[in-house]
């Protein structure tokens, strides 16, 4: 279990205020120029030697990711920083807290991680809904600007940099890093064709690293103690201090730092109060937002929460957004209002996508009745496949595999579910 004093988000909660007196207080832009006249090169380096992967859920190594950035920026070719702020995906909600409570971690990170990139600016895209979150950055970024922390000879370290806040509309598939480029763009939020890359041709066609909200946030801290420190915690390739997100059937929902690697019973146990009804009542839980498949009770009770080891469970970590549902789940439907989900956000660029997002919700609302064949499980699942890599981005993937999931561990319940409601039709004729 993390100690307090390994907390990186010290004001998750809201406890203390969020402007820039308190963050300062709270040990934010300490000596940030001290950081940054380390070098930019020294910057990476040490972000890469602290195993730090992106928080956003591909969990994508961010100091590598940092590295494929140009050494010499053109002037007629500036590179950015984009900050993905957007978070629609079901069941996450780390980032809002960040952006609520802790603005000033994340607008220093991002002038530490532009600066390592040579970026000239960085633009924070924040998700629509996100109102009163929206206000605390504009206003944090707005007291950083007057304190000259940002903008010309930002935090006294003699490099330019400024921070953008640009709010989006509302669309889950601007979460997806090249879509995001195209709607700060003003166009059609709808994913590119990769290659070219973002590090190649991004925003504005320069090049352009897009991170998630927490992968930046934490930069300023890994800085200050130490790649070491920081990959402490956790498994090899899993390291560091992570927010989880538990909602659903648990007696005390909430966000959480953990460290990365805790079992899902000992962060239920110690920070949820435990399962509604007790572990014996647990079904099965989705346990990186609703993107990535369920797992059943039996095999997630004591599995290590990182990415390697949901991915043994044939699941991932995604954002760590954990979803618990207990037997009181009407898992079929769960499933089937996911899909609806993933149908409505499909943003219609790619045929898979776009035609079997819908056939597939409309197939899980059968087999949610009970009104299908036996035979079309197996329809679907194949559907799923021909669906799952085969379009521009992963929205595809993310609406196959909570189907998938399903029927992996589920098929009983939905051949049950047929059988009963074809015993009805035989009784009514």
């Amino acid at each position: 279990m993390l100690a307090d004093k390994d907390r990186i988000f010290t004001n998750l909660y809201g406890f203390q205020p969020w402007n820039l007196k308190a963050a300062q207080a709270r040990g934010d832009w300490d000596k940030t120029k001290d950081l940054m006249s380390r070098g930019q090169d020294a910057i990476i380096e040490e972000v890469k030697a602290s195993g730090l992967r992106g928080r956003g859920g591909a969990g994508f190594p961010t100091g590598l990711k940092w590295s494929f950035m140009p050494k010499e920026p053109r002037a007629d070719r500036p590179s950015f920083l984009v900050i993905n702020a957007d978070e629609s995906e079901p069941g996450s909600c780390k980032d809002r807290e960040i952006i609520r409570h802790d603005p000033h971690k994340l607008i220093e990170g991002a002038l530490i991680a532009g600066y390592a990139m040579r970026a000239r600016a960085a633009y924070i895209y924040i998700r629509g809904e996100f109102i009163r979150e929206a206000e605390t950055l504009f206003a944090a970024v707005q007291e950083a600007y007057d304190a000259g922390l940002l903008g010309k000879n930002a935090a006294k370290s003699g490099y330019d940099f400024d921070v953008f806040v640009h709010r989006g509309a509302g669309a889950y598939i601007c979460g997806e890093e090249t879509a995001m480029i195209e709607s700060l763009e003003g166009k059609k939020g709808q994913p590119r064709l990769k290659p070219p890359f973002p590090a190649g041709a991004g925003l504005y066609g320069c090049p352009t690293t897009v991170n998630n909200v927490e992968s930046i946030a934490v930069v300023p801290t890994i800085l200050r103690r130490g790649a070491a420190w920081f990959s402490s915690f956790g498994r090899e390739n899993n390291k560091g201090t992570k927010l989880f997100q538990i909602s659903g059937h648990v007696n005390k929902p909430c966000v959480v730092e953990e460290e990365m690697g805790i079992s899902f019973r000992e962060l239920i146990d110690t920070h949820c109060g435990g399962i509604r009804g007790g572990w014996d009542n647990l079904l099965a839980v989705i346990p990186g937002g609703s993107s990535v498949p369920l797992v059943p009770a039996a095999q997630i009770m004591d599995a290590p929460m990182d990415f390697d080891g949901l991915k043994e469970l044939g699941s991932g970590l995604g954002t760590a957004a954990a979803i618990v549902m207990d037997k009181s789940t009407d898992v079929v439907q769960a499933i089937s209002r996911i899909s609806y989900f993933y149908k409505h956000e499909s943003c219609g660029q790619c045929t898979p996508c776009r035609e079997g997002t819908g056939w597939m919700w409309r197939v899980m609302e059968r087999l949610r009745t009970g009104d299908a064949d036996i035979g079309e499980i197996d329809t679907l699942f194949d559907v799923t496949k021909q669906v799952e890599g085969h379009t521009i981005c992963a929205l595809g993937d993310a609406a196959a595999w909570p189907i998938q999931g399903l029927i992996r561990h589920f098929r009983p319940e939905l051949e049950r579910r047929i059988r009963e409601n074809g015993g009805a039709l035989e009784a009514a004729e």
